[in-house]
């Protein structure tokens, strides 16, 4: 299949002005970024994502009152995947302190009423867990029933060949769905996950995530020069942090623009940058072979001529593989789901300024750089 067969278009006549729409929107981008600043997701801050997915549509107003009730601070709520979904977020990774003697004291009453007189004893507690021992392994696994029932998460202890002890985690999640329980009696729900990352952890993911981008960069400069020529290298680096910069700007501009676009950085949307890294990658190598096949064949036409060339014949394949490759990440950006949903929008972005960048920003530097240098490209 061939599109564009006869096209004689003079893209590299075109350049000045594809540089300032390039210049304009990463000016554009960077003042946006250093002013309102990317929203990282849970990966790079740090904290604790628990998804929540109820049976009926819910009203996210209502939940979000509820949950500020609870007493765990400055808790983000949105709709996550849908109207039966609740994503919170908060920056904690356990139970306040100012919190947990309400907790440890809700457990104590939900034990007492259930079994009036019952004989336990606290054997450890701490911030995040709390051990009882009972009469007998009957009545330990009565009352573990019980505690889950309510939303918390129990087990009997490891070091325990009895059976007569029961720990009951303190976590975020488990005194959510106790204190929410009661009041969606006729909405259940679960607790799909809840993620956990420490800040420190999270500060290491964000320099790997960074350094990960940047060596592909690195490697991506020597294979160009290698097979190229060194100018040839530049512009397709070039290419690719102006593909990369061009969706972060978005990421950031767009953030909580656009209902049910999940736009936060993850794990997975640098995953998706360096995706988009390779894609543009391949697509400007085309173009490069291409303008090389005709510097050797037409060694006396210009450059210019020659690299307009190779466009128009690579364009029918840039235009195709582009148009194909889109067609499934919008079908991955619609059906993918909320946690996709930042991937798919990163690849979608990066498709077209990869295709773009190959052209106007890669092919026109060369020029531009023979031109200014006056030095004539040659293989």
């Amino acid at each position: 299949m061939r599109l564009f067969a006869n096209i004689n278009i003079d893209f590299m006549g075109k350049r000045s002005i594809f540089f300032l729409i390039s210049g304009i929107i990463i000016l554009l981008g960077v003042i946006n970024i250093a002013v309102r600043g990317l929203a990282f997701g849970i990966d790079f801050k740090g904290g604790t994502e628990i998804a929540l997915q109820f049976e009926k549509p819910i009203d996210i107003s209502f939940v979000r009152n509820q949950v500020d009730k609870i007493g765990l601070g400055d808790v983000e709520v949105k709709t996550f995947g849908g109207s039966t979904g609740i994503l919170l977020r908060s920056e904690l990774q356990e139970i306040p302190a100012t919190v947990l003697p309400k907790v440890k004291s809700r457990i104590e009453t939900l034990i007492n009423q259930s079994n009036p007189g019952i004989e336990k004893q606290v054997v450890t507690s701490s911030s995040s867990s709390i051990t009882y021992s009972f009469a007998d392994s009957l009545t330990a696994e009565k009352v573990s029933n019980q505690l889950f029932s309510a939303g918390f998460q129990t087990t009997v202890a490891a070091d325990d060949a009895t059976g007569k002890s029961v720990v009951v985690r303190l976590g975020i999640a488990d005194w959510l769905k106790d204190n929410l329980t009661e009041k969606f009696k006729d909405n259940p729900f679960v607790v799909q996950k809840e993620d956990k990352v420490g800040p420190k952890v999270g500060q290491e993911l964000k320099t790997d995530a960074v350094i990960a981008v940047a060596l592909a960069l690195i490697v991506i400069l020597l294979y160009i020069g290698f097979r190229f020529k060194f100018s040839f290298a530049i512009g397709a680096v070039i290419a690719l942090f102006h593909d990369v910069l061009i969706t972060l700007s978005l990421f950031s501009i767009l953030y909580g623009v656009i209902p049910g676009l999940n736009l936060e950085v993850t794990l997975t949307v640098v995953a998706a940058f360096l995706t988009l890294i390779g894609y543009s990658m391949n697509d400007t190598v085309v173009v490069f072979d291409r303008v090389r096949e005709h510097l050797k064949i037409h060694k006396t036409i210009p450059l210019e001529e020659n690299m307009n060339r190779a466009i128009n014949n690579t364009f029918s394949r840039t235009i195709i593989t582009g148009l194909s490759t889109m067609f499934m990440i919008i079908i991955l950006i619609i059906m993918g789901g909320e946690v996709l949903r930042g991937f798919a929008f990163a690849l979608f972005v990066g498709m077209i300024t990869g295709t773009y960048s190959s052209i106007f920003v890669a092919s026109a530097f060369v020029l531009e750089y023979a031109n200014r240098t006056k030095s004539k490209v040659t293989f």
